[in-house]
């Protein structure tokens, strides 16, 4: 039988395409290519549809992603999501979701497909294993690969593992991106929740010359004499 999953899915979404809210979604995609197309869709709609597709394969998945349709890329990512949290999903299959994540990077080109994917697709793939790869894409000239850098870092944090996302913060803590200074500082102050001494001994070396938002978003769950002292620090 012939895989057509890739068509029914895209149909499926299109049937809910809703034009009043076309400029709507495109303040999601800030900085994404220009290129990117929009059918109106609220997320939930996407997050739906894409659950009912959620045993497509790798290849249907990648033409998914070719879709110039900003929602239609937000479907394909949450497919690799859903694939990735699997309760009985296989080491291969892991790896393969993987490899397509990395490989096909120039299509996972926005904030939200990375925050979408990244945690359950490389984080949760590279648990046991070394995390070279994560400090290659943080050097990366593409900034969405260094977002995924840093994102990533969440599926350690829930197991208790924060050295990684400190270190990770180390490299991109002057990065010229707002979307990456946001990134840094959320997910430092996600870190600072398991260690809060080690939040503060960041903040205590790099507050000084950190971007301002990185810093607010850091520092937003410490108490407010705390908070007052850091952001009295930085620039």
């Amino acid at each position: 039988m012939h895989d057509n999953k890739a068509q029914d899915f895209i149909k499926e979404l299109e049937k809910h395409r809703n034009e009043q809210d076309v400029e709507k979604m495109k303040r999601f995609f800030k900085s994404s290519d220009p290129d990117t197309l929009c059918l109106g869709l609220q997320m939930r709609t996407v997050f739906q549809i894409a659950k009912q597709f959620m045993d497509m394969s790798l290849p249907e998945i990648e033409k998914v992603l070719e879709s110039p349709y900003y929602e239609v890329r937000m479907g394909a990512v949450s497919i690799m999501d859903y694939q990735a949290k699997k309760r009985k999903i296989s080491e291969e299959e892991r790896k393969s979701l993987f490899d397509l994540y990395l490989r096909r990077h120039d299509r996972i080109n926005n904030w939200d497909f990375v925050d979408r994917s990244a945690p359950s697709v490389i984080g949760t793939f590279l648990l046991d294993k070394p995390k070279d790869i994560l400090y290659t894409l943080a050097r990366s000239s593409n900034m969405w690969e260094r977002r995924t850098a840093i994102v990533s870092t969440h599926a350690f944090i829930k197991k208790g593992e924060i050295n990684h996302t400190f270190r990770i913060a180390e490299i991109l803590i002057h990065d010229p991106e707002e979307l990456i200074q946001k990134a840094v500082g959320s997910w430092i102050r996600e870190a600072g929740k398991q260690d809060e001494t080690m939040l503060k001994r960041f903040l205590n070396e790099y507050a000084p010359t950190m971007p301002r938002v990185t810093l607010r978003y850091a520092v937003e769950k410490l108490n407010k004499e705390t908070r007052d002292f850091y952001l009295s620090m930085g620039k």
